[in-house]
């Protein structure tokens, strides 16, 4: 499924070639899922208003707009009607996108250099890159396109992304110390539900690019004073912490918080909700005998979605893993079943973990799902009418809008999302798996270690080191500290190509999550889960714009080769090929993984999931007016 490389070709839209050019910069790029969902949506947005000014029907989103209380003026009748429109949209959109990338990718780390890739991409088009001018009253189409990228460049330096200062924080700090995971447990957290950074000897992030202190700040924090798409001012929540306002859409609520002396409030909710992220890392042992048919006749299809903690204990399956989905009987678009496809239960966690993670090049979570997109596109059973109605879309047009749409659903996922998770500022299970083992146990006052801050003994998953235990230490050191059933950590791995840390009972206060020891967690807050509420958003849009909720022939896939795809370790041990028959099945799926990632507890996913729905929803609801003209 991932993208094709970026040479020119005519079986592609020209806004295709520039999403593919795009999708290529941003894994060159650091990882940076808000600030590529809004190079994405604003991209988008260029490339469908230089669409726009030539349509009779389609209202423009920017050009000619006053968007809260930025103006870009147009003068719509120096505009020529041509018989060649689609040349001069062709131009337009070139200058457009060329002029906004080249301004975003400026500063890139290491030795990448998108610039000579958007050079060439101009010049191959048979377009000049020193053609500078913004005065379209000519009828210019590439003074159009800097027209309307100058407008954008302009816009996005107000907009509240902190552009012109690199997107750091105004007012966040975290209140916790940093956590060092080399370290045995989790000694000097200060506030056991909030956020804290994480320290390593070296910094990699998910694209593969170092930072120099091995440590990563907050990204995004204050994501939420970003001005969206289609998310109502009117509806969002103002808090403020130390003076500094934070904006928060589609409020949640309170994440469960821990007590630490006594145990009471949602503690039992938190504990839970960490705990089962221990007891999944166990799951990913492709050894243990455990096979599972993970084709579409046997997974997905989940009916309704958790909205409390009483209803999440019974949709996610603490022991075995997975959702209450039981797939469907058959593929609509055949009429016939699908056919089962069995593999290990770890070489799925596993690849899942690994495919969802960023996406499989690194192209963030949003870029992904672009790549989902073009995907479908591309695929030969799709007919590209819109909402699967009408007359049949041009290439181009199809790609305009489709882009439109999604990229303001994955602005506004990551605005909801990020605006969350600065407010409330959650832990990650990192942190909270290792700071509640060194509280001990919670589960009996009578047994050794015990705490009301501790884990939740459970038989064969969480236990506590007895005297003749292998774990106990040459001098019984650990005897009476908590052990874990789980993934033996990268540790373990001293050359991902060869080795697997396998399964088995460790100390809980050295717990990893299913990740390169350079990464370790994402940089910035748990709750909500981003990639359950881009995921869920992409999917809502994909959905209604195709006007059928499956996959074209009824099930999307991707291969992950035998000992080839996964990169944390050596794997998976077969072939195992990620099949979906719907869009929401893929997103259900996503939302999944970051728990068999050790990323994500329950509770950050499936707030997130339900917030999706929302934002892909609205946003396909106010692109669809757009489209018709009505704004």
């Amino acid at each position: 499924m991932a993208s094709e490389g970026n040479e020119l070709n005519e079986e592609r839209s020209v806004a295709r070639l520039w999403n593919e050019a795009l999708l290529t910069a941003i894994r060159t790029d650091y990882a940076r899922p808000t600030v590529h969902a809004r190079n994405l949506f604003h991209t988008s947005v260029v490339m469908y208003d230089a669409w726009a000014a030539y349509d009779d029907v389609a209202t423009t989103y920017l050009l000619g707009k006053n968007l809260s209380g930025f103006s870009c003026s147009f003068d719509r009748v120096s505009l020529p009607t041509p018989a060649n429109k689609n040349e001069l949209r062709k131009e337009a959109i070139s200058y457009a996108a060329y002029r906004l990338l080249s301004h975003r990718f400026k500063r890139l780390p290491g030795v990448s250099n998108p610039q000579a890739a958007f050079d060439r991409f101009l010049t191959e088009f048979g377009y000049d890159p020193k053609f500078i001018s913004t005065d379209y009253s000519s009828g210019s189409a590439a003074a159009l396109g800097n027209y309307i990228a100058k407008c954008m460049i302009q816009f996005g330096l107000q907009d509240g992304a902190n552009e012109k200062y690199a997107y750091v924080p105004l007012a966040y700090r975290p209140v916790n110390p940093y956590l060092a995971p080399s370290i045995a447990g989790n000694p000097e957290v200060v506030d056991p539900n909030r956020w804290q950074p994480l320290a390593l000897e070296q910094y990699i992030d998910q694209s593969g690019n170092l930072l120099p202190s091995g440590v990563a700040e907050f990204l995004g924090p204050e994501w939420g004073r970003v001005e969206p798409f289609s998310l109502n001012k009117a509806d969002a929540k103002v808090f403020k912490r130390k003076g500094f306002e934070y904006r928060v859409y589609h409020d949640p609520g309170v994440p469960p918080m821990i007590d630490l002396e006594n145990g009471g409030g949602r503690s039992d909710e938190y504990k839970w909700n960490f705990s089962l992220v221990s007891i999944w890392s166990s799951h990913l042992d492709h050894s243990d005998g455990v096979m599972w048919d993970i084709s579409p006749g046997a997974m997905g299809n989940v009916q309704t979605l958790p909205k409390t903690y009483d209803e999440a204990q019974t949709f996610y399956d603490l022991m075995r893993g997975g959702d209450p989905g039981r797939g469907r009987s058959v593929n609509p678009h055949t009429g016939k079943p699908y056919k089962p496809n069995l593999v290990p239960r770890g070489d799925y966690g596993r690849v899942l973990a690994e495919f969802w993670a960023d996406g499989p090049d690194s192209e963030t979570p949003p870029g992904h799902w672009f790549v989902i997109l073009n995907y479908v596109s591309d695929h030969p059973e799709l007919v590209k009418k819109f909402q699967g109605k009408g007359v049949e879309l041009d290439k181009l047009e199809w790609d305009v809008k489709a882009y439109f749409a999604l990229g303001g659903a994955m602005h506004d996922a990551a605005i909801s999302a990020w605006g969350i998770k600065g407010w409330y500022d959650y832990i990650r299970p990192i942190s909270a798996l290792r700071l509640m083992a060194d509280h001990g146990q919670s589960s009996n006052p009578g047994l050794p270690h015990y705490s009301p801050a501790g884990m939740p003994l459970m038989p064969g998953f969480i236990e506590l080191v007895m005297q003749d235990d292998p774990l106990a230490g040459e001098n019984g050191e650990n005897i009476n500290k908590i052990k874990v059933y789980a993934w033996l950590g990268p540790t373990k791995v001293k050359d991902p190509k060869q080795d697997v840390a396998g399964v088995g009972w460790m100390l809980a206060e050295n717990w990893w999550p299913y990740q390169r020891p350079s990464f370790v967690t994402p940089p910035f807050a748990g709750y909500v889960s981003g990639h359950s509420t881009y995921s869920r958003a992409a999917a809502e849009v994909l959905a209604s714009f195709t006007g059928d909720p499956f996959f074209p022939g009824g099930m999307g896939e991707f291969p992950a080769r035998k000992n080839e795809f996964l990169v944390f370790e050596k794997g998976p041990s077969v072939d195992v090929v990620l099949q979906w028959a719907t869009y929401r099945d893929a997103s259900d799926q996503c939302s999944l993984s970051r728990i068999w990632g050790g990323i994500h507890p329950p509770v950050d996913d499936y707030p997130g999931r339900l917030i999706g729905i929302k934002v892909g929803n609205t946003a396909f609801d106010l692109a669809k007016r757009y489209f018709a003209g009505q704004l």
